[in-house]
C-alpha cells in the first residue's frame, strides 16, 4: 500500500507539469486546430532565460516571471513573423514551420548553453510535507500541482470576463465570423500563442526543478511528447481535460510500470501511447473534449 501511494505521489508530481505544458498546446489548438511542435522549445527557452536570471544574482520567481514574459515575447514575435502569413485552415505549411522552429530553438539553446547539464535552483521548499505510512508527498509535488490549478483558474478568469479573453473564445469557436464581427483575429491569435508561451515556460521551469533531473538542450523533448498525448487524451479544445490527461499520463507511467511486471522502465512512453490509442478509439474527442457535429 506504502509502495502504491508513493507510485500516485510521483504520478501527481509527473502529471502536473506535463499538465502545464498541455495546456499550453490546447490554447493554441482550440484557436487555429493546430500542435505547435515547438511549444517544448520555445519553454526550454524561457527555463533557460530562468536560469541565466538566477545566475545573475535575481530572486528566483522574479527571474520566472521575467523568463515568462520574455517567453510570450517571444512566441508573439514567432507568430507575427512566420505563422500570421499562412492560411490558418491549410495546416502543412504550419505544421512544417514548427517542426523548423522546433530544429532552430533546439540549436540556439546549445549554441548558448552547451548540452552539458546544469542544476536548476529549487522552486519550492524541500522535504516531505506529508507522510503517510512510508509514503512520502513532496512540497515540490504539491506546489507544482497547485501552479497548475492556479494557472487553469487564472486562464479561465482571463477568458471568461476579460475583452482580449472573449475575443479569443470567439476567434476559437468560429474565425471568419469573428472577423466579420470586427475582431482582430491576427492579434488575437498572436496572444494566444504569447499566454500559451508563458504558460509552458512556467511548465518547462518546474519540470527542471525536479530534484532529479538537470537542465541541458534535449531535456524538454520527452515532456513535450507526453504532454501532446496529456492534450490529446483529455481533449485538444479543454484546459481542464489537459490537467486530467496529464495527470493520467502520470499515474500510467509510475503505476503500471511499477505493478506490470513485463513492462520495464524504457517502456513508459509506449505504454503511454498505448493508453492514448486506447482511450481515443473509445472516445476520439478525449476525456473532456468536444465531440464534432458535422451538418449534411
Amino acid at each position: 500500500m506504502d509502495l502504491f501511494l508513493q507510485r500516485l505521489f510521483d504520478g501527481l508530481t509527473n502529471g502536473s507539469t506535463y499538465a502545464l505544458i498541455a495546456v499550453a498546446m490546447v490554447l493554441i489548438y482550440k484557436a487555429t486546430t493546430l500542435i505547435n511542435f515547438a511549444q517544448g522549445e520555445q519553454a526550454l527557452l524561457g527555463a533557460f532565460v530562468v536560469l541565466q536570471l538566477w545566475n545573475w544574482g535575481l530572486p528566483m520567481w522574479v527571474a520566472v516571471i521575467i523568463g515568462m514574459i520574455f517567453s510570450a515575447f517571444l512566441a508573439a514575435l514567432l507568430e507575427r513573423t512566420f505563422i500570421r502569413r499562412f492560411d490558418p485552415a491549410d495546416h502543412l505549411p504550419l505544421v512544417i514551420i514548427t517542426l523548423g522552429l522546433f530544429l532552430v530553438l533546439n540549436a540556439i539553446a546549445a549554441v548558448v548553453w552547451r548540452y552539458d547539464p546544469l542544476s536548476f535552483p529549487q522552486l519550492f521548499p524541500h522535504g516531505s510535507a506529508l507522510t503517510v505510512g512510508n509514503a512520502r508527498l513532496s512540497w515540490y509535488s504539491i506546489f507544482a500541482f497547485g501552479s497548475c490549478i492556479l494557472v487553469l483558474f487564472l486562464l479561465h478568469i482571463l477568458l471568461t470576463r476579460t475583452k482580449i479573453g472573449l475575443a479569443f473564445r470567439a476567434v476559437s469557436s468560429n474565425l471568419e465570423s469573428s472577423r466579420l464581427c470586427g475582431i482582430k483575429v491576427g492579434s488575437t491569435l498572436q496572444f494566444g500563442w504569447a499566454l500559451a508561451a508563458a504558460a509552458g515556460t512556467l511548465g518547462a521551469s518546474i519540470y527542471a526543478a525536479n530534484p532529479v533531473l538537470q537542465i541541458e538542450p534535449s531535456i524538454m523533448l520527452r515532456a513535450l511528447i507526453f504532454s501532446i498525448t496529456a492534450a490529446a487524451l483529455g481533449g485538444l479544445d479543454s484546459l481542464w481535460g489537459a490537467l486530467v490527461g496529464g495527470l493520467t499520463i502520470g499515474f500510467v507511467q509510475s503505476v503500471l510500470v511499477q505493478y506490470i511486471p513485463f513492462i520495464p522502465n524504457e517502456m513508459t512512453l509506449t505504454t503511454t501511447v498505448i493508453v492514448l490509442l486506447v482511450v481515443l478509439t473509445l472516445r476520439p474527442s478525449g476525456f473532456l473534449g468536444t465531440k464534432s457535429v458535422e451538418r449534411v
